[in-house]
């Protein structure tokens, strides 16, 4: 029979395979260093609670290490160590390849590991923990906004980028990673992940793209500095104002069209799956009353008033009689007096160039020679706009 010692798997140091693999992680830092950020393929199994690790802390801030780990033992009881264990142990059970980690990969991930051994079950650690390998994807990250050459898909509100970025090949939906639809009336049932998780789900798909497509473009939307309450990387804005466009086109008729299908019925369609179908619309059109009111600044008193009428009207119509026709106006005054105009002054300053422009079909049809020629000359087409 093989010894537990020859089955244990070694502790690891390579990153780049965790995240290129979406290797399983079990994160056993306590839940309030979850909830500021982790890894898309980490879950939570603290070896300390939130209150235990309060105490063992201040213990070692007034009285020492040795105190604070003699604290830890007795504060792990036959029961809370028992409840541990079968955490820990149906994790490495449903991912015999995963790791496990703390914060550096120190006195947690021991503890947790020796106890795991004790049971029969080695199971390996991240060497530096949590530490590391947020280090790690920062520093990746940097090295793919300088290394990657980006192209932008722009256009006004209500065009459908995201759901084009979404069909075509080597992009990335910045939207999909915030969990925001961009706009101020974004909002998602879910709410957005913490920065931190932002900026790790951003680099890991920067790194697959980067790692998996070396040398090819990259299509972004284009984003504002904030996605939500979401921030994009000052050197990855800059650089996406810097590169080439592709600027998607709509008549206003289908950029309508576009918005109820977002904002009213795949919006609506999210709060009914999560809350049933009374408290799901109820969700709904607080969330679009409170998109409004947080612009009301901007559109001033008079024209907040009337397109606040307009939207009441609206969802009284859609909740006596199903019927969405009303938003359609809104929609349209929201984006012909609101939105476009701050459009057309932020392609104003932009300095990179146009280098297609047209339907979702024509941005298709020529989408793979246009990632051909940036990655054959990423300067070639500054200048050249195709109509």
């Amino acid at each position: 029979m093989t010894s537990q010692k020859n089955n244990a798997r070694a502790n690891t140091e390579d990153y780049l395979a965790i995240f290129l693999h979406d290797i399983p992680l079990m994160d056993v830092r306590a839940p309030v260093e979850f909830a500021r950020g982790s890894f898309p393929s980490a879950i939570n199994a603290p070896i300390l609670d939130d209150r235990q690790r309060e105490l063992i802390g201040t213990c070692y801030k007034n009285v020492g290490a040795d105190a604070a780990v003699a604290l830890g033992h007795q504060l792990a009881t036959d029961n809370i160590r028992a409840q541990r264990l079968d955490s820990w142990q149906q994790f490495t059970t449903r991912h015999p390849q995963g790791f496990l980690f703390c914060f550096r990969g120190g006195q947690r991930s021991h503890i947790t590991q020796q106890w795991l051994k004790d049971a029969g079950c080695p199971y390996p650690l991240v060497k530096g923990g949590y530490k590391a390998l947020r280090r790690f994807l920062l520093d990746e990250l940097e090295r793919a906004i300088e290394d990657v050459p980006f192209i932008i898909l722009s256009g006004k509100t209500g065009t459908g980028k995201t759901q084009l970025i979404k069909q075509l090949p080597y992009s990335i939906d910045l939207e999909g990673l915030a969990n925001h639809r961009g706009s101020s009336f974004g909002r998602r049932y879910g709410g957005q992940p913490a920065q931190i998780d932002f900026e790790n789900r951003l680099a890991i798909a920067l790194l697959r793209h980067r790692h998996q497509n070396p040398g090819m473009p990259v299509l972004l939307e284009d984003e504002s500095k904030l996605i939500g309450r979401c921030s994009l990387p000052q050197s990855m804005r800059d650089k996406m104002q810097m590169s080439s466009l592709i600027l998607l086109e709509q008549s206003m008729d289908e950029r309508i069209v576009i918005g109820l299908k977002e904002y009213v019925t795949d919006n609506l369609a999210e709060f009914v799956t999560a809350y049933g179908e009374q408290k799901g619309f109820t969700h709904f059109a607080e969330g679009l009353a409170g998109s409004l009111y947080r612009i009301r600044r901007r559109l001033g008193g008079q024209r907040y008033q009337q397109l606040n009428d307009m939207l009441h009207n609206a969802i009284e119509q859609h909740q006596s009689a199903g019927k969405t026709d009303g938003y359609g106006q809104l929609i349209g005054e929201l984006l012909s007096s609101y939105y476009d105009p701050m459009y057309d002054y932020q392609l104003a300053q932009k300095s990179a160039e146009i280098i297609f422009r047209g339907d979702s079909q024509a941005i298709v049809a020529q989408y793979d020679m246009l990632l051909n020629e940036i990655k054959a000359h990423p300067r070639s087409l500054q200048g050249r706009v195709v109509c």
